[in-house]
């Protein structure tokens, strides 16, 4: 394949999250109105997941006295499997999982990854509420917690680490400290600093903390 098919192919890919998922970054909007009608359309996704699952493991248990390698050459088991992947694809976290191997950096799902960061700095209730996945949370901040971003992204992982040592100390948010080191800078440190010296500093992970609130439920 030539660069230019490749790339032309990472447009594409693109585009196919963005009308998967292009309605899930207002989950993190400001606007409350918007929030709430992107909280319905993830109620209605995920629902359809879950009834995805619920076919799939109805099958499961059918097909279980045929044993794990005659289940996976059944034709309605795969079919149900295929769709409650695809189902999947359309919801946050689900569609995060798996990630194909390869740079962060270059692959397509980054800003939905981010924006699934970013609802959980941001709004961090309802965020346990309606996607709590602390695993999924912890490799995503693993997997971006590396050098040489491009500059929007760099930005928006600055922002991160600025929210949480900001709020309230959440479980995996000590994962942020291999982010601050990752994309350490005189904007980052600049913000730490003057974060530290305010009375808004009420988590910080980067220098050790007490326990994480989910962490003590």
């Amino acid at each position: 394949m030539t660069k230019e098919a490749d790339a032309g192919a990472g447009v594409d890919e693109a585009h196919a999250w963005d009308a998967r998922l292009g309605w899930a970054f207002g989950l993190r909007a400001d606007d409350p109105a918007e929030r709430a009608a992107a909280l319905v359309r993830l109620a209605d996704v995920q629902g359809n997941v879950r009834d995805t699952l619920g076919r799939f493991n109805e099958l499961w248990r059918l097909r279980l006295p045929l044993g794990g390698q005659a289940q996976w050459r059944d034709p309605a088991f795969l079919q149900a499997h295929e769709m409650y992947v695809e189902a999947g694809r359309y919801t946050l976290p689900n569609a995060l999982w798996n990630r194909p191997p390869g740079d962060i950096r270059t692959w397509q799902g980054l800003s939905h990854a981010l924006l699934f960061l970013g609802w959980g700095a941001r709004y961090p209730q309802e965020w346990a509420r309606h996607a709590k996945e602390w695993g999924t949370k912890q490799s995503l901040i693993r997997d971006v917690a590396v050098a040489d971003h491009g500059e929007t992204v760099g930005t928006k992982l600055t922002d991160l680490v600025e929210i949480v040592v900001q709020r309230a100390c959440r479980c995996k948010d000590c994962e942020y400290l291999r982010v601050a080191r990752a994309i350490d800078s005189e904007d980052l440190r600049g913000r730490l600093e003057t974060a530290a010296r305010s009375e808004k500093m009420v988590c910080n992970p980067l220098f050790g903390s007490p326990l994480c609130v989910d962490e003590a439920q």
